[in-house]
């Protein structure tokens, strides 16, 4: 847990003061419609709720700490689950484990990159190879060589032969799995769809020690190329490109602007709540993620690198460009969003200001999906009727 220390550098507050001002933060960071946009059911979300409460404070509250608690509502998924690939209930298993990945996700997610957080991790992802052992998830793990290590995806097929596929990702903390949602909608497009963890994140960094101090935008040309083998030639629209997309979420949509402008095999590229040019903001959250994607502390070496990946004027995509903005986002205000729209054809650009919306459209999640998906569709199947919207 957090050492927070009382204002006006005082003794530490008692246990119980420190626990709730951590409590508030985590709450405040991984909302409710996060969790559920996560994949996470809502009864566990409940559930976890109780089991954070303090004992003193809610009757029902367990006063667990943060990670305990939804590790353990990802084990009795677990658990669940298993049960029911014995008795023949695939469809419920699928589900299930879902559901489990969903509660893993968040039970790392606050931790700095100790041994515990990879203990949580590894547990997310063996979950994701037994969801993967069932054909009728229709998703297999893909790791793709990158420098001296591996670059982690799932990639995730529909039914029949896909129309299109698409690189989807987030930042600095949704990572891979967490994009469930995203994927399934798109599968009942005919759409694939690759969850990928780039440089800095989730098991490219903690397991195979790739941070944000490389190619980026190279990295997830590489995820391209598997995308690029998969789909088949005929595949090919009348500008003799594949089919191929780029869905970054978060600081992930600086990673697919940069990448769609370095690649042009890719010809949709949407970008939902990123930073054009990310800089330390001075939150205690994104500065610290920050510093674990890099591997690095010195605030100095952090610029530098943010200010090395940033989307810049002189950027130009070929690919049709969808930006997402959320009027209520807490870290991206319009003006960080803007300049991607500068790097895209005016007449193959679109930009949806979503009143009310937080960052990366969480409270709408399932509204978002419908809309992007149905967009890649659209740019895929080459609609030379569509031009700048709003």
């Amino acid at each position: 847990m957090t050492d927070d220390r009382a204002a006006g550098g005082a003794a530490p507050a008692d246990d119980s003061a420190v626990r709730a001002k951590t409590m508030a933060a985590y709450w405040r960071s991984m909302s409710p419609q996060r969790f559920i946009d996560g994949n996470v059911r809502f009864a566990d979300l409940l559930h976890m709720q109780r089991m954070t409460s303090p004992v003193a404070a809610d009757p029902a509250g367990e006063g667990l700490d943060w990670d305990a608690a939804a590790e353990r509502l990802g084990d009795e998924n677990l658990r669940k689950a298993e049960a029911y690939l014995a008795a023949g209930g695939t469809t419920s298993a699928i589900n299930t484990l879902r559901a489990a990945v969903g509660d893993y996700i968040f039970a790392q997610m606050p931790l700095d990159d100790t041994d515990r957080k990879r203990e949580l991790y590894a547990k997310l992802t063996e979950t994701m190879r037994l969801l993967a052992s069932i054909p009728e998830a229709r998703t297999t793990r893909i790791e793709v060589p990158f420098g001296d290590g591996n670059l982690i995806g799932w990639l995730v097929v529909p039914e029949g032969e896909p129309r299109g596929g698409v690189v989807t990702f987030g930042g600095q903390s949704g990572w891979g799995p967490f994009y469930t949602k995203n994927a399934l909608a798109m599968a009942s497009r005919g759409i694939a769809t690759f969850l990928v963890e780039g440089p800095g994140q989730g098991e490219t960094r903690l397991e195979q020690g790739i941070y944000l101090d490389v190619d980026v935008a190279g990295a997830f040309s590489r995820f391209v190329d598997v995308l690029d083998e998969l789909l088949p030639e005929i595949s090919r629209r009348a500008d003799g490109r594949k089919p191929i997309g780029i869905w970054g979420n978060s600081l992930g949509g600086l990673f697919a602007a940069t990448a769609a402008a370095r690649d042009d095999r890719i010809v949709a590229c949407c970008v939902n709540s990123g930073i054009a040019e990310p800089r330390l903001l001075g939150m205690r959250t994104f500065d610290e993620q920050a510093e674990q994607m890099l591997g690095s502390r010195d605030p100095e070496a952090i610029d530098a690198n943010l200010r090395r990946i940033s989307f810049t004027p002189d950027m130009r995509m070929s690919a049709d460009l969808f930006v997402i903005h959320g009027t209520r986002d807490p870290i991206v205000k319009l003006e960080d969003i803007l300049p991607f729209l500068e790097g895209a054809d005016p007449d193959r650009r679109r930009i949806k200001i979503w009143e009310g919306g937080d960052h990366t459209i969480y409270n709408h999640g399932d509204e978002r999906n419908d809309l992007v998906s149905d967009w890649f569709l659209e740019v895929f199947e080459g609609d030379e009727t569509r031009g700048a919207r709003s």
